[in-house]
């Protein structure tokens, strides 16, 4: 990447460079939002003769300031930058005057950026756009966690989604609910938008961490001594060149300023996405054990949901969801969802999976920056498509109401929008999955694949234990309810 600044609009809206290789796509967790490739080929438009009549989000936080610990390491690197004399030339020649772009230390740290905060009103603006399921002046509820980065994203989302017609003399109108759910405890359980924290045994499977250390050994110290010959009196490490990577998509989003991106060679970012990879591929993916079974919950309440279709709820519910059903949580919350889907862990190439935790195989689709990008998501679409989608032609008679065509239901994932097949069901429309085939394939394979949450988790003596994500359709009794308005 060459430029040396980005807007905070080019952050949330993804924009062709001039160069074909973007360090912020390759920057795993700390990479704006950015449209995901396909990589199964398949168009990202809905096919003709169908539309989505529901759809589910499960939605990472928009971009936020750096966790604490982080930003010690960035406070860290200043200190170093200041505290010694040294000549800095070429791609480091800017360091001696770098700033870390936090100017409210007692408060940034953790919090939502303005960045995340466009991330999330454009998502909302969007999906308003794109589905068209609520009329002028109605009202949405949404689901989120309640750290305050998560919550004040889904209050953009919703300002976004409701900012159509605005209604703001009418206090009852154009209003958005959001339920907010208990943040990362374990007396929830399954029943969360953070289920991994109800389950025990989960950090038992977790050795992403681990694998991405031991991968990132193999590069780090090579990218410093590439870069100490353009130092003079000051010498970088191997933890100096982590902090320096994750400046680069953190301070293009905080503040635009992207020179830490251009530091790096383009292979030297390959390496950098990898070990992030690696840490959710091993940690809160495919590669932990458990992370189907946390994951599973979500994905099975959305399929049944699905079967009773738009506007209806399950027997005992006490809450009916909309046509968008939105769920706002954190990064690790959303790979035990492709693990629960049964994505990203299959090849017809041998040797792809589970990755390699010394070379990287250039087929491999589990990736971070794909997936767990700010304001990254995990979305399941229901279509209805007509029998008749391929006509060309449509004959209307005056007076007369739109004929009855029949529609048959199907299933599409989209990850940051690029759609991705269902394993062994791509036979609808625009290879999407029929909802009778997809609710098999959930209810038997990857219910089986899953296993009974409780047991897994080794709950089985804990009272009030459960395996079942039921808050989308039944209040909790302590519920919190957050009213979001335009006025």
């Amino acid at each position: 990447m060459r430029l040396r600044h980005i807007s905070l609009l080019a952050a949330a809206i993804p924009t062709v460079f001039c160069d074909s290789f973007n360090s912020l796509q390759h920057s795993g967790p700390a990479s704006p939002y950015f449209d995901a490739p396909s990589q199964d080929g398949i168009p990202s438009d809905t096919p003709t003769g169908c539309n989505v009549d529901q759809a589910a989000y499960i939605v990472r936080h928009g971009a936020r300031y750096p966790e604490p610990g982080s930003f010690t390491g960035w406070q860290n690197l200043f200190v170093k930058f200041q505290n010694n004399s040294y000549t800095a030339k070429g791609p480091l020649a800017f360091i001696p005057s770098w700033v870390p772009p936090v100017d409210d230390i007692p408060h940034e740290p953790l919090f939502l950026s303005a960045t995340g905060a466009l991330e999330a009103l454009t998502l909302g603006v969007d999906l308003r756009k794109r589905y068209q399921f609520t009329k002028g002046g109605e009202n949405i509820t949404v689901w989120s966690a309640a750290q305050q980065r998560v919550l004040d994203t889904a209050t953009f989302f919703t300002r976004g989604y409701l900012s159509q017609g605005n209604y703001l003399t009418a206090p009852s109108s154009n209003r958005g609910t959001i339920i907010s759910l208990a943040d990362s405890v374990n007396f929830t359980f399954a029943d969360s938008l953070t289920p991994s924290t109800g389950c025990p045994l989960y950090s038992t499977g977790d050795t992403g961490s681990a694998s991405a250390t031991v991968f990132r050994a193999t590069y780090q110290d090579k990218i410093a001594a590439r870069l100490n010959k353009f130092l003079d009196g000051l010498t970088l490490t191997a933890s100096d060149i982590g902090v320096m990577q994750d400046l680069c998509g953190f301070q293009a989003e905080v503040d635009g300023d992207t020179r830490f991106c251009d530091v790096f060679e383009d292979s030297e970012w390959l390496d950098y996405e990898y070990a992030h990879d690696l840490n959710y591929y091993y940690g809160s993916g495919p590669g932990n054990p458990f992370s189907a079974t946390v994951g599973f919950p979500w994905v099975k309440a959305i399929s049944d949901l699905f079967v009773l279709g738009p506007g209806q709820t399950t027997p005992g519910g006490n809450i009916t969801p909309p046509a968008l059903i939105m769920g706002f949580t954190h990064d690790n919350n959303l790979p035990p969802v492709i693990s629960a889907l049964g994505l990203w862990n299959t090849s017809r190439v041998p040797g792809v999976y589970p990755l390699s935790h010394t070379t990287p195989n250039p087929l491999h689709q589990f990736r971070a920056s794909y997936l767990v990008a700010f304001r990254g998501y995990v979305a399941l679409e229901r279509l209805a498509c007509s029998a008749t989608r391929d006509t060309e032609e449509t004959v209307h008679v005056a007076g007369a109401p739109p004929a009855n065509v029949s529609t048959s239901k199907y299933i599409r994932v989209r990850v940051d929008r690029a759609p991705v097949a269902i394993p062994g069901c791509t036979s609808g429309p625009g290879s999407t999955c029929p909802l009778a085939q997809f609710t098999t394939y959930i209810d038997e394979t990857r219910a089986a694949a899953a296993g009974d949450f409780v047991q897994r988790c080794g709950l089985q003596n804990v009272a009030n234990a459960t395996g079942e994500a039921t808050f989308l359709t039944v209040a909790p009794p302590d519920i919190q309810e957050i009213l979001v308005g335009l006025n």
